[in-house]
C-alpha cells in the first residue's frame, strides 16, 4: 500500500473512534470539539496533498497552468530525470512501490532534507504539516488510552460504592444510613473531582463521548426521581443528596434526610436501595463489553497500534513532522502510558 494509502487507512481508523459505544440516543449528549479534532485536521491534509498532488496530472482542477507548474516544482526539485517520471513523487512508480514497511521507508528516505520534509512531493509543507498532526495524535491517543483505562477502573469502583449503600440498611440506625450516604457522596465526589476536568476543554478526554457520557450518566442516575416512587419518595434529593450544577459535586442535608427517616423511614430505605441497584446498574453498563468504554478502548488501541506499524512509512514520504507538543495534562497522561506498558 502506497503512503497516501496508508494515511487513508489511519483517517478511516481514526473516524471510527468518533462512534465509541452502543447506538444509543445518549450518545449525541456530548460532540467533540472541532478545533482540535486530529481526524479533521488528518482528513484536510490528506485532502490538500491528493488534490494538489493528483488533479494537476490529470489536467483537473485548476486547469493547465496548474499542472505547468507542478512540473515546474518537480524541476526545481528532483532534476531533469525526475521531471520525466512525475509518478514517482506521488509513491506510485516502482521505485517507490514498497513504501509501507522498512524497505519502503529506507528508499524513500533519502528524498527528506535536512529539515526532515520530503522534498520530491509537490507540496512538501503540507505534508509535512499533516505528519506533524500525526505524531501529535499518536501522543494524544496514548494520554487518551492511559486516562480512559483509569475511568473504566474507578467506573468499576463506583459500581461497587452503589451496592455497598444499599447493603445491609435494614439493620443499620438513623446514624447509620446517614454514614452510609456520606461514604458514597464521598467516593462519588473523588470521582468527579478527578474526571470532571479532563472532559473540558483542553482536557485529556475531551470530546471523548465514553468519558463525557460515563460522568452524565452516572449525575444522572442520582438526580432520578423515580427512585422511592412506590413508596412515596421522588428520589434522592427527597432524601437530601443533590448535586450542585455548577462544581458538579453531591452533598447531603441531613436534616432533610433525618426528617424523611423519621416520617417515612420505609420510603427512605425503599429509594435508597431502588437507588442502589439502578446507581450499580448503570455503572456496570458503562464499562461491559461492547459499550462505551471498552469499545473506546478498543478503538485507541487499534489507531496507536496502527500508527506504530506504519510510522516509518508516512514519516518517510510525507516528512518527519514536528515531534508532538503536549499539554501538562496530556504529557502526565502519556507518561503514565508508557509506565502500563514498561517491561
Amino acid at each position: 500500500m502506497s503512503p497516501l494509502g496508508i494515511a487513508g487507512s489511519l483517517f478511516s481508523l481514526i473516524s471510527s473512534n468518533r462512534s465509541d459505544g452502543v447506538s444509543q440516543s445518549s450518545q449525541n449528549r456530548a460532540s467533540a470539539s472541532q478545533g482540535s479534532d486530529f481526524s479533521a485536521s488528518l482528513a484536510l491534509r490528506m485532502a490538500s496533498l491528493q488534490s494538489e498532488s493528483i488533479n494537476p496530472l490529470l489536467g483537473t482542477g485548476k486547469g493547465a497552468s496548474s499542472f505547468d507548474f507542478l512540473m515546474g516544482a518537480m524541476g526545481q526539485q528532483g532534476g531533469a530525470s525526475a521531471s520525466s517520471d512525475p509518478l514517482s513523487f506521488l509513491g506510485l512508480a516502482s521505485g517507490t512501490a514498497g513504501a509501507s514497511g522498512a524497505s519502503g521507508a529506507s528508499s524513500l528516505s533519502s528524498h527528506l532534507s535536512s529539515m526532515g520534509r520530503n522534498l520530491s512531493l509537490f507540496d512538501p509543507e503540507s505534508a509535512y504539516r499533516m505528519m506533524t498532526s500525526i505524531n501529535n495524535g499518536d501522543a494524544t491517543y496514548k494520554a487518551q488510552f492511559s486516562e480512559l483505562s483509569e475511568m473504566k477502573n474507578d467506573v468499576a469502583e463506583m459500581q461497587q460504592a452503589g451496592l455497598t449503600l444499599g447493603s445491609g440498611l435494614a439493620t443499620l440506625d438513623n446514624a447509620g444510613i446517614k454514614a452510609q450516604l456520606q461514604a458514597f457522596a464521598e467516593k462519588y465526589n473523588e470521582w468527579v473531582g478527578r474526571f470532571d476536568a479532563t472532559v473540558k476543554a483542553g482536557g485529556v478526554l475531551s470530546g471523548t463521548q465514553a468519558a463525557e457520557i460515563s460522568l452524565y450518566e452516572l449525575k444522572q442516575s442520582i438526580e432520578n426521581r423515580f427512585n422511592g416512587a412506590m413508596h412515596g419518595v421522588q428520589g434522592m434529593r427527597d432524601l437530601g443528596l443533590t448535586i450542585d450544577p455548577k462544581t458538579h459535586m453531591a452533598s447531603i442535608d441531613t436534616a432533610k434526610l433525618d426528617t424523611v427517616l423519621t416520617k417515612n423511614r420505609e420510603g427512605a430505605l425503599g429509594a435508597i436501595g431502588e437507588f442502589s441497584g439502578n446507581f450499580a446498574k448503570s455503572a456496570e453498563l458503562l464499562i461491559s463489553s461492547n459499550n462505551f468504554i471498552p469499545n473506546r478502548l478498543d478503538n485507541l488501541d487499534r489507531v496507536i497500534d496502527y500508527i506504530a506499524d506504519n510510522k516509518s512509512a508516512l514519516q518517510a514520504e510525507f516528512g518527519m513532522g514536528d515531534a508532538a507538543k503536549p499539554s501538562a495534562q496530556v504529557a502526565k497522561a502519556l507518561a503514565a502510558y508508557q509506565q502500563m506498558f514498561m517491561g
